[in-house]
């Protein structure tokens, strides 16, 4: 009987040694390799029931251009502009 009771003891812990430290558990650390994969997989579900591919993580958004001709335009705007506050007697807009 008393093999029982000890036995039992140990399976629900009430033995004076506790098996794991008292205290704050430590967090485990996640490498950022393993994050990566975790977001790409997000990013791939989602793209999923969004309903298109996938983005890739190398696309590079192509910089607009602005043709000769507004950039001639939008700086004789500015000129004018700026003409107009200097006739004002004004240092800034």
């Amino acid at each position: 009987m008393e093999k029982l009771e000890a036995k039992l003891a140990s399976i629900s812990g009430d033995d004076a040694s506790p098996a794991a430290p008292v205290g704050r558990r430590r967090r485990r650390k996640m490498s950022a390799a393993a994050k990566a994969r975790i977001g790409a997989a997000q990013r791939k579900r989602w793209a999923k029931v969004k309903g298109r591919k996938a983005a890739s993580k190398n696309t590079v958004k192509k910089k607009r251009k602005v043709s000769a001709a507004t950039k001639s335009r939008l700086a004789a705007i500015a000129k004018a502009r700026w003409a107009r506050v200097k006739a004002a007697g004004k240092s800034a807009l």
